[in-house]
């Protein structure tokens, strides 16, 4: 006797088979889409060696007593608690690196905002030419900062150019050795040679913001300086918020210029936590010391990214 086994199957409302669903467990941590985790593998993979441990590493190494030691070389590093915290706080050096570090923020960040947005709204204006100005105004951003350097380097010492022009209006000591000049100097010159970066931003911004408003506005009776501030600065609202992140973390990272142009002097002056970092992880032996001014600098970026958010961005942030 032969017996035949039916297989029921779940069916379409138009006859067909209903196509077979993924396993819950699978789609629960794979998402709806695996194949977007198999491209992002080697970024996050990236992210996470060449970011996510060795900052997990230098939190741990802020807490205990780190050095260096030949490779091959097990020696005890005892937990140490607050005590590389407190000694990073309580050294003048680091206070004033941190000082010079607000000194060029302020002077960094509105020159950039001003400048940014009102070359982005000169060029916007332009009719012909604009791919010319475009890639003039990137061109430093690219340049290597060894290169741009050396120009303000030839252009700002006791001998330069500047100091030429100026004549008898020259300060003394000169430019580079002036303990008062050279922050805002190196202020200046990273305003520069991002500008061209933010410029194509509110480029970008400014033409995404409808000409009706414009025309709008215009037919109101509204001047060249009311549309700005009530068309134009709304409009790109979104791209200042972002390039006052963008620039506040740019001033935590702010090393090489002072390391090329003065190499942290005169006397601390252009001094900053980066570089000092530097100083007391590599050249000095400290590289615990360091990871604690490290900490600091990561939690004084985010709070002032923050607060920069919320009063850039409003009541929608």
């Amino acid at each position: 006797m032969m017996r035949t086994s039916r297989q029921t199957q779940t069916r379409t409302p138009g006859g067909g088979p209903a196509p077979s669903r993924p396993n819950n467990t699978v789609r629960r941590w794979l998402g709806e889409n695996p194949l977007g985790l198999v491209l992002s593998a080697p970024y996050t993979a990236f992210v996470v060696v060449v970011l996510l441990i060795p900052f997990a590493f230098g939190v741990w190494m802020s807490f205990h007593d780190f050095f260096f030691t030949a490779p091959g070389v097990a020696v005890p590093h005892p937990f140490v608690g607050l005590e590389n915290y407190s000694e990073a706080l309580n050294d003048p050096a680091v206070r004033q690196a941190f000082g010079n570090l607000l000194i060029f923020l302020l002077i960094n960040v509105p020159l950039t905002l001003v400048l940014s947005l009102a070359l982005a709204c000169g060029l916007d204006a332009v009719v012909h030419w604009k791919g010319f100005f475009r890639v003039a105004y990137y061109v430093p951003y690219v340049t290597a900062s060894v290169a741009t350097i050396a120009v303000w380097i030839f252009l700002f010492n006791g001998n330069g150019v500047v100091n030429s022009l100026l004549g008898d209006l020259a300060p003394t000591p000169s430019w580079l050795a002036n303990r008062s000049l050279i922050m805002p100097l190196i202020a200046v010159y990273v305003s520069w040679k991002n500008l061209g970066f933010f410029v194509l931003l509110y480029l970008a911004a400014l033409q995404n913001v409808p000409r009706e408003l414009h025309e709008a506005a215009q037919l109101d009776g509204a001047g060249r300086w009311r549309r700005f501030r009530s068309v134009t600065l709304p409009g790109v609202r979104p791209v200042t918020s972002l390039v006052v992140l963008l620039t506040i973390i740019t001033t935590g990272q702010i090393f090489t210029e002072p390391y090329l142009l003065t190499g942290g002097g005169p006397d601390g002056a252009s001094m900053t936590p980066a570089l000092l970092m530097y100083q007391k992880g590599i050249q000095q032996g400290q590289p615990d010391i360091a990871a604690a001014i490290g900490m600091v600098l990561v939690v004084t970026v985010l709070i002032l990214s923050l607060v920069a958010r919320r009063v850039t961005e409003g009541k929608n942030s």
